[in-house]
This record gives C-alpha cells, sequence and structure tokens, in this order.
C-alpha cells in the first residue's frame, strides 16, 4: 500500500509537534507509513525546539515508504515556512493551503492511499483571503477542480464506541430549520450507508436517525418538524433499501445498549452529535470525510496554541486518525473510488 498524505496544518499549531512525535516512536506505535507535506527547515527547527532526535529527509510520495524507515520523509510545499510555536504568521496560511493542495494531488494521482490531515486555524487562513468555509469544503472544492466531479463530503466523528454524523454543523441553533430538510438527511443518509458498506465493510449498515425537537417531537406536541422533516426522509431511505430507524428521541440514543443496535447515528444538529461522542471518546475519536473519492481522516482536536511547541501534546487522537485511515485505505474498493 502506498505511504498516507500528512497534512503540514497551521504551522505554529501542534500539528507539527504530533508528526514528529509519532514518528520518533513510530515502532512502539506501529504507525502506518507517511510523509509529511511541508517545509524540510520548518521541521528541522521545531524537531530542535522540541528536543526530539528526529532524522528529517527530502522525499517524494515514491520513495517516502522506503524512507520512513530510517527518517522522517517530508514532501516539500515549495513554500517557506517561519511560524513559531503558536505564533502564526504570514506564512502560515500559505504553508497549510499549498500542503492541502500537494495532499489532494499525491491522493488523486495514486501516490498516497489516503489524507490525514493536521488541525488548521479558520481565522487565520480567512485573514489571508481563504474563500472557503473550512478544511472539508475545500477538499470538496479541490477535488471538484481535479475531476471535474460535485462531490458533497459529509462528516462523521468515529470511534469504536460511536460513530456520529451531524446533517447540519457549524449554524447557530436558530438558524437549522432554515437548512434542515428531507433531502438533505436523505442525502447525508445514501453517503453514510454507502461508505459505510464500501470502506468500513458493513454489509449492510444500520443507521438511527435522531430527531430534532425533545422526545422526537411527541407526535407534533414538541414540534413539527420530526414530522414534517426526519420522518418523511426515513421512509425515503427505507424504500431505498437503507436499514435506517427513525426519528428517534436524541436522549435516549446513546447509552452503551442503544448503541449496540447501530452502526452511525445521523443527528440533525453539531452538538447532538458531538456532545456523545466527546464524552465517550474525547481523546481518541476520528472525523472521517465520507462522499470523497479518497479516504480523508483528522483528529478530533484544534491547533492548542498554547502547547505547541512544548513538547505535551497527546498524540492519540491523530495517531488514531492515521491507524483508521490506513484500514479504511486498504479496504478501499475501487468502485468506491468511481462511486457518483
Amino acid at each position: 500500500m502506498q505511504p498516507l498524505a500528512l497534512t503540514l496544518g497551521e504551522p505554529a499549531g501542534i500539528g507539527p509537534d504530533l508528526a514528529l512525535a509519532i514518528w520518533h516512536r513510530r515502532a512502539e506505535l506501529n504507525v502506518p507509513p507517511f510523509y509529511l507535506v511541508a517545509d524540510e527547515k520548518f521541521l528541522r527547527r521545531r524537531a530542535a525546539q522540541l528536543a526530539l532526535d528526529v532524522p528529517i529527509a527530502n522525499a517524494t510520495p515514491a520513495t517516502a515508504g522506503k524512507v520512513f524507515r530510517s527518517a522522517l520523509p517530508v514532501v516539500a510545499i515549495g513554500t517557506k515556512v517561519t511560524a513559531e510555536p503558536g505564533r502564526p504568521d504570514a506564512s502560515s496560511a500559505p504553508a497549510a493551503i499549498e500542503s492541502i493542495r500537494r495532499a489532494v494531488a499525491d491522493v488523486l494521482a495514486g501516490a498516497a492511499a489516503a489524507i490525514v490531515t493536521n488541525p488548521i486555524a479558520k481565522n487565520v487562513l480567512y485573514q489571508s483571503g481563504f474563500a472557503e468555509p473550512g478544511h472539508t469544503e475545500f477538499l470538496a472544492t479541490l477535488v471538484q477542480e481535479a475531476t471535474g466531479e460535485t462531490r458533497r463530503p459529509v462528516m462523521m466523528l468515529w470511534s469504536p464506541e460511536l460513530a456520529v454524523v451531524p446533517v447540519t454543523i457549524h449554524l447557530p441553533l436558530r438558524e437549522i430549520f432554515q437548512h434542515l430538510s428531507s433531502d438533505l438527511v436523505v442525502e447525508t443518509g445514501r453517503i453514510v450507508a454507502r461508505d459505510l458498506s464500501a470502506r468500513f465493510r458493513l454489509a449492510r449498515p444500520r443507521l438511527v436517525v435522531a430527531g430534532v425537537n425533545p422526545h422526537a417531537g411527541e407526535n407534533g406536541m414538541l414540534g413539527e418538524e420530526d414530522r414534517t422533516i426526519v420522518a418523511p426522509a426515513v421512509a425515503r431511505l427505507l424504500a431505498e433499501g437503507i436499514d435506517a430507524r427513525g426519528p428517534l428521541p436524541a436522549d435516549t440514543l446513546f447509552h452503551k445498549d442503544a448503541r449496540a443496535r447501530y452502526d452511525a447515528a445521523l443527528c440533525m444538529y453539531h452538538d447532538q452529535a458531538l456532545i456523545p461522542i466527546k464524552t465517550l471518546a474525547f481523546d481518541h475519536a476520528v472525523n472521517v470525510t465520507l462522499g470523497l473519492p479518497f479516504v480523508r481522516t483528522s483528529p478530533d482536536h484544534g491547533t492548542a496554541f498554547d502547547i505547541a511547541g512544548k513538547g505535551v501534546a497527546d498524540p492519540t487522537s491523530l495517531l488514531a486518525a492515521m491507524r483508521l485511515a490506513g484500514r479504511l485505505a486498504a479496504a478501499d474498493a475501487p468502485a468506491a473510488r468511481r462511486a457518483p
């Protein structure tokens, strides 16, 4: 299998620290071979700041697998990085963006098995004129630019304990009903079921769909949306042969016995999905992007500027993201990459 492409993320954050630490402990951690898309000189400086004895080698995706045994392979981005730990500067956004661009190009060309993305700082990107709402949308734009295909990416937070998918994501609560629709629930359910089958190798994925109102609306007494939006969507998914149940009250959906009866929960808004998984799997949940023609995972944490460069960042979530990316890439069928 080809190596994983690990993006730099925000260079002033903990992403570089974690990459260096994981390579340093690669044998102990049993991590899949990877290369970091970054600036070699910047990585050498950060390794010295962390007092980590990590040999760093200029590599290509083709040579990274062999180099990985003796040095951290770095595929150059052609952008000089000057940011210091905890202090983003003018080099931060161009470096983060170019790292993502290169990783996408590599995986689409078949040179990388999957992409694992280190966390970015959206405010830093926005100040540089970055036009996309976030990381995931930028990946979809790059796919469209490269292939002409329009893909709708879906965010799933996965852990061995629980997998959740927010149907609407970064929206104020008051705006949810302006965006939530039966079509959106159905489209999300289709993508989740398809990727759970193709990449997670579940023969018949079991989905549950949370109600948006307390008690799933109590048959309209606590809100009409579950009867008019969510229930029709579930009926359409069932008619398409997808194993889906709902709308179900969210307050009884995440205890141990309930979780044993489904593979992924579709939730109607951000906190309905993320509160339970961050309660159950705070340090090892993985952000998985479904709906793209390649595997992409990411740790479920931010840039942590306050501890960058101090050598205390916990690599558990990034390591989980790398292991899951390797597993999914190995199972990724060619048909899944071509699916519309």
